[in-house]
C-alpha cells in the first residue's frame, strides 16, 4: 500500500466527518489531557508484528492459510487476570489444533482481546423503571451499573482500557515466547471443565495424531521443526472509540506509513461503516489490515464504495470482509455480495461471523444464540462460496474460555432453562469453552467432507 498523501489524510482528519457511536463527555479539558497522555504512551503492538499479520492475512485470502478470530464480545477491566487470559487462549489453541489437522494449512490465530474495550449501541440512553440514563458503552467509555455515576463518560477510563490492553499483550508474549503454545505441550492447554466424553476423546486423538506426526519428522530430520510449533497470537478489536485510536496512531519512518498501534487488526462494524464518514476517513488510512462487518442491509454500491476507498491499490491481505447475515438471510445475501466484490476487481479476504445475525431473545428477557444456527450459517458459508467459486477463508467468532451458559445447544445439551446458571455477558452472549472446541471439530469434520 503507497503511503498516504500526508495533505489529504492524517490521523485526526476524520474529526472533519460526521462521528457516529461516539461518547459524550462532559469536560472538554480532560478528554483532551487523556488524549495527550495516551499519544506519548508506548504502543501496545509493533509495525513489524502488524506487517506480519498482513501477510498471513494475504495467505488466506489465497486459500492457503484459515484465520481463526475469536474471543469476548466486549472486554471489561476486570477481566485482566492471568488465569482468564491464558483460559482464552488455551480454548483458540485448541481450535486451532482441530483445525489445522483437518485443514492440513497453517491457522492464523486472532483474538479478539487487548482491547475490545468499546461498543456500540442502538440508542444513545437506556430507560428502567421510568429513569432514563446513557448507554453502556463498554468500559472504555463508562460502567455497565445503572446509576448516573456509572454511566457517565469517564474520559480516565480510555488511560485504563490502554493499561489493561498492554498488560494483556504482555502476559499473552510471554506465555508463547515461554513455550505455552508449544505444539509438542498440548498437556498445557488442559480441557478444565469439558465433560462431554466424546469431545474430550475426539480431542486427545487429534493432539496424539499431531504429535506422532511432528515426533516423525523430527526423528526423520534429526532436528526441531521449529516453524511448525512456534504459535503467534494477534490481538484485534473494533475500532469504534476514535479518539483511543488516534492516539495511538504512529509515523513510522522505515516504513514510510501511519500504523494503528493499539492493535494488530482493528474491524469497522456496519453501523460505523458509512462511506464519507469518520471511521472510513480514518481507516482509510493507516496501514494496518482492516476487517469490515457485511450484514444483509449493506447494499451492493455501498459495500463496492468500502472495498475501494479501504484498499484502493488492491493489496492482498489488507481487507477482510466478516459477513454476518444470520442463517435466514445468508442464502440470499452472500451470493449478491460476493459477486458485488467481484464487480469491484478487488480480491478480499472472506471471513464468517456466525454469531451477529442469529442472536435472538428469550421469553426471560436473555439474549441467546443457538449452537445449530451457528453451524448452519458456517455450513452455508462455506458451500456458498464453494459454489460462487470463491473461498471462505476464516471464521470470527464471540466465545469464552469460561464455563459460562449463554448460548444454548451443543454437546452439552444446554436450553433457555440453563442459561440462568452462568451468564455472565454485559453485553452478547458468547460460546463457552466446550461449545466452541465442538464448533472447531464440527468445522473439521465438514472440511473433510468437502476434500
Amino acid at each position: 500500500m503507497r503511503s498516504t498523501d500526508q495533505n489529504a489524510w492524517h490521523p485526526a482528519s476524520w474529526q472533519a466527518r460526521r462521528a457516529q457511536q461516539q461518547p459524550t463527555y462532559e469536560d472538554a479539558g480532560a478528554l483532551q489531557s487523556v488524549v495527550a497522555s495516551l499519544s506519548r504512551l508506548p504502543p501496545v503492538v509493533v509495525s513489524w508484528e502488524v506487517d506480519n499479520l498482513r501477510e498471513r492475512l494475504a495467505r488466506a485470502q489465497n486459500g492457503e492459510a484459515f484465520l481463526l478470530q475469536g474471543g469476548d464480545c466486549a472486554e471489561t477491566l476486570t477481566d485482566c487476570e492471568s488465569d482468564r487470559i491464558a483460559k482464552q487462549l488455551k480454548v483458540l489453541l485448541q481450535m486451532s489444533l482441530v483445525l489445522l489437522q483437518s485443514m492440513k494449512r497453517p491457522i492464523v490465530r486472532v483474538g479478539r482481546f487487548a482491547g475490545q474495550y468499546a461498543k456500540p449501541r442502538s440508542a444513545e440512553v437506556e430507560t428502567r423503571e421510568g429513569v432514563t440514563l446513557p448507554a453502556y458503552r463498554g468500559d472504555l467509555v463508562n460502567r455497565p451499573e445503572f446509576t448516573p455515576e456509572a454511566r457517565r463518560a469517564d474520559p480516565q477510563l480510555l488511560l485504563r482500557g490502554y493499561e489493561r490492553a498492554a498488560l494483556t499483550m504482555n502476559f499473552v508474549r510471554a506465555l508463547v515466547d515461554g513455550g505455552f503454545a508449544d505444539l509438542h505441550h498440548p498437556e498445557y492447554w488442559d480441557l478444565g471443565f469439558m465433560h462431554h466424553a466424546p469431545l474430550r476423546e475426539s480431542y486427545q486423538r487429534i493432539v496424539a495424531s499431531i504429535g506422532d506426526a511432528l515426533d516423525f519428522f523430527e526423528s526423520l530430520t534429526g532436528q526441531r521443526v521449529a516453524d511448525s510449533t512456534r504459535v503467534d497470537f494477534f490481538c484485534s478489536h473494533e475500532g469504534l472509540h476514535l479518539l483511543y485510536e488516534q492516539a495511538q496512531t504512529r509515523y513510522i519512518q522505515r516504513q514510510q506509513r501511519w500504523y494503528n498501534l493499539s492493535t494488530h487488526m482493528p474491524w469497522i462494524g456496519m453501523r460505523t461503516a458509512q462511506p464519507g464518514d469518520a471511521h472510513m476517513e480514518y481507516f482509510r488510512g493507516i496501514a494496518n489490515p482492516v476487517g469490515v462487518k457485511v450484514g444483509a442491509a449493506m447494499t451492493d454500491e455501498w459495500l463496492q464504495e468500502v472495498v475501494t476507498t479501504l484498499n484502493p491499490h488492491n493489496q492482498p491481505g489488507r481487507l477482510t470482509l466478516i459477513h454476518r447475515f444470520g442463517v435466514k438471510e445468508i442464502e440470499r445475501h452472500l451470493p449478491r455480495v460476493i459477486d458485488a466484490v467481484r464487480r469491484t476487481g478487488h480480491s478480499v479476504l472472506w471471513v464468517c461471523d456466525p454469531m451477529h445475525g442469529n442472536t435472538e431473545t428469550t421469553a426471560g428477557g436473555l439474549k441467546t444464540r443457538r449452537f445449530e444456527n451457528i453451524l448452519r450459517e458456517i455450513d452455508l458459508s462455506f458451500s456458498i462460496h464453494r459454489e460462487m467459486g470463491s473461498y471462505l477463508g476464516g471464521a470470527h467468532i464471540e466465545l469464552t474460555g469460561e464455563d459460562v451458559t449463554e448460548c444454548t445447544g451443543g454437546a452439552g445439551g444446554l436450553t433457555d432453562a440453563d442459561l440462568q446458571r452462568a451468564y455472565r455477558s454485559h453485553v452478547d452472549p458468547r460460546l463457552n469453552y466446550e461449545q466452541a472446541l465442538e464448533l472447531a471439530m464440527l468445522i473439521a469434520e465438514r472440511s473433510r467432507q468437502r476434500s
